[in-house]
């Protein structure tokens, strides 16, 4: 199940097709409309004026367009948590974590975020020291399935280590965390406003389906494990279509795609629920001695789940700023 998850941390064909092997960056909207390009490709100071007071007004405009979309969207985000909560959690448990459970549930998050951010700062410093772009223009497809399989890899051998051999655990963890960062790093061509709005979108999803999961009944999301399966399968089978379609179908490839990212969106945010009841379900077991606590194997499948979604909301933004 980890591993068929792992195919979904890949950048969209759309995204892959539309570089060029040359790479010739082209300027960016606010690289080509700001003072400093003006200023060095022109030598008028009238249009420098222009361009000083047009800057002034446009900022105090955008500074008052953040302001509203923030406030609309940090309502929106703590609405979808009340309204999830309520729908998915009408009953509660009520004895409350235990110990062992709250402890191995808290370890597990701190090696979550911290993997998230090993992987956001790897893949940024290889897009920016030009590795994404030199790994793009050889061939788009060669690195995809390298980083797929170093992935797999690298997780597998994560998985298998046991927890008391601590450095070659943390060793196997990293260079997991590495290949999602070289895997993910063509995504930074996207605009930074784009990915800070879908990294804010993914840290609600997950923080509000954590809770439910961390609050309901015990054991009352873990039937989700099958029907998950099931699912990925398809999302899997839908992110494939392209390959094999032709290019004449294009109803079908559209129903395809919004399969891929709307269903793979649903998906993975199930996953959420399922990960964190049994890291409980796990915590329980810890207690009666049946297994050893592992906070690093528990922590790769909500990397993969955060990742994923993620990924599917940058396209559905990306795709929303087309239109616009």
């Amino acid at each position: 199940m980890s591993s068929t998850r792992l195919f979904h941390q890949l950048p969209s064909k759309r995204l892959l097709s539309t570089f060029k092997p040359t790479f010739q960056l082209q300027p960016t909207f606010f690289t080509r409309h700001s003072p400093c390009a003006l200023q060095k490709h022109s030598n008028l100071p009238l249009i420098r004026s222009f361009s000083n007071i047009s800057t002034l007004n446009s900022t105090k405009v955008f500074q008052k367009k953040n302001y509203k979309q923030l406030f609309i969207t940090s309502a929106s985000l703590v609405g979808s948590l009340v309204l999830i909560d309520g729908f998915l959690n009408r009953e509660k448990r009520t004895d409350g974590l235990s110990g062992t459970e709250r402890q191995l549930l808290n370890s597990t998050f701190q090696h979550t975020g911290v993997g998230l951010t090993i992987t956001a700062l790897l893949a940024k410093t290889m897009f920016k020291n030009g590795v994404t772009a030199r790994m793009m223009s050889m061939n788009p497809l060669m690195v995809v399935g390298l980083g797929l399989a170093g992935s797999i890899g690298t997780m597998f051998l994560t998985l298998r280590t046991s927890p008391d051999q601590t450095l070659p655990k943390y060793g196997f963890w990293l260079a997991f965390n590495a290949c999602q960062a070289a895997t993910l790093s063509p995504l930074y061509f996207y605009s930074p406003v784009l990915l800070s709005k879908a990294a804010l979108y993914t840290v609600g999803i997950l923080g509000s389906l954590s809770y439910v999961g961390a609050t309901a009944k015990t054991n009352q999301y873990l039937y989700l494990g099958g029907p998950l399966l099931a699912g990925v399968s398809v999302v899997l089978l839908s992110s494939l279509a392209p390959l094999v379609l032709p290019v004449t179908a294009a109803r079908t490839l559209m129903a395809t795609e919004a399969i891929s990212l709307y269903g793979g969106l649903a998906v993975f945010s199930g996953f959420v629920l399922y990960d964190t009841q049994k890291i409980l379900q796990h915590a329980r077991l810890v207690e009666h001695g049946q297994m050893k606590a592992d906070p690093v194997n528990e922590s790769v499948g909500l990397i993969m789940d955060s990742i994923n979604i993620f990924i599917r909301l940058v396209q559905i933004l990306g795709r929303q700023s087309d239109r616009k």
